[in-house]
């Protein structure tokens, strides 16, 4: 049931994930904004790489399928 999952714990735990997924992006938008395609590669990694993290912590809970990211 959702109400045994979602606690504070949760709610802490996926704040940060969602607070790094964010940051990530921030990263990656900058990186196209100023046509730095270096940085763009790296960022891009980083930011899937925060997303897939989030999305295993949701499937690890039985809140959502498998992660499926596409590369």
């Amino acid at each position: 049931m959702l109400c045994d999952v979602v606690d504070d714990q949760f709610l802490t735990k996926y704040r940060s994930l969602l607070d790094a997924e964010d940051e990530a992006f921030d990263e990656l938008e900058h990186a196209y904004e100023d046509g730095d395609r270096a940085h763009f590669d790296t960022d891009l990694h980083a930011w899937r790489a925060a997303v897939e993290r989030k999305l295993s912590y949701l499937h690890r809970l039985g809140l959502v399928s498998p992660p499926a990211l596409t590369h």
